[in-house]
């Protein structure tokens, strides 16, 4: 399933948020959207998952989600968002519920994500025993659970030192080479755009337009930390954004 966004523009009240965006995202892409802050990369998030309704302009779902698919659109969030009580199969039990699985077919999908995130021998233990990086690879897991067409990912790593970044980012390369899924990726973290990122999506300062797409046409599984490419694109990226990116911080603290 792709999704077509169309002219979405979207205010609050007399504020532009966002100006007039047009952006398809393919199936089987990681589409990473960077821009400054306050530009509306996580508004453009809630409008496609539906959370807001955009002011002008619609997001199309084109084609049918995946068989198996309970919830073609499904976020991850950069808090986790676990529950404690539950354990780690209970949290990934969390979202199966009120589907109409039996349990086996509940089990199977528990373990199947389980062994794709490389937790099974976690099943059982709680939150607070995990660490960050864990917590999140468990929010990975229940996302992916639902078979869904999209996953609408909000700086999912931007809570982690950068040791970790690396570790998630090395894994959802992997299940990404696995078995690929289709992603909008919303990151500050221009690192984290060019080795996750099919296409990188740079918004202007607010309203946030688009203002360049950058393909990027290395297989993720060859995209090193010093990958010679990668750095230039960085750097090309960065400035891009520079200028925008000190004249947004400016107007957030006198807006």
């Amino acid at each position: 399933m792709d999704l077509e966004i169309r002219n979405l523009t979207h205010r609050y009240d007399a504020l532009e948020v966002l100006r007039d965006i047009n952006l398809t995202i393919a199936s089987g892409q990681i589409v990473c959207v960077v821009g400054p802050s306050g530009c509306g990369k996580s508004t453009l998030l809630r409008m496609i998952g539906g959370l807001e309704q955009p002011s002008e302009g619609v997001v199309n779902q084109i084609g049918s989600p995946p068989e198996g698919s309970l919830n073609p659109l499904t976020y991850i969030f950069q808090d986790f968002a676990l529950l404690p009580w539950r354990t780690v199969s209970g949290n990934i039990s969390l979202v199966l519920e009120g589907h109409g699985l039996t349990k086996a077919e509940v089990a199977e999908r528990i373990s199947d994500v389980l062994e794709r995130t490389r937790l099974t021998e976690f099943s059982g233990v709680f939150p607070k025993q995990l660490s960050g990086g864990m917590k999140q690879r468990v929010a990975i897991a229940r996302a992916l659970s639902v078979n869904p067409a999209v996953l609408l990912m909000d700086e999912p790593l931007s809570a982690l030192d950068s040791q970790t970044r690396e570790l998630l980012m090395d894994d959802l390369v992997s299940l990404w080479e696995r078995e690929p899924f289709t992603a909008c990726y919303i990151t500050h973290n221009l690192a984290e755009a060019v080795r996750l990122g099919h296409l990188v999506v740079v918004l202007s300062r607010r309203p946030g337009e688009i203002r360049e797409t950058v393909a990027i046409d290395i297989p993720l599984g060859e995209r090193s930390v010093d990958h010679p490419d990668l750095a230039r694109i960085q750097r090309k990226l960065w400035d891009m954004m520079r200028d925008e990116a000190l004249s947004a911080d400016r107007q957030l603290a006198n807006a």
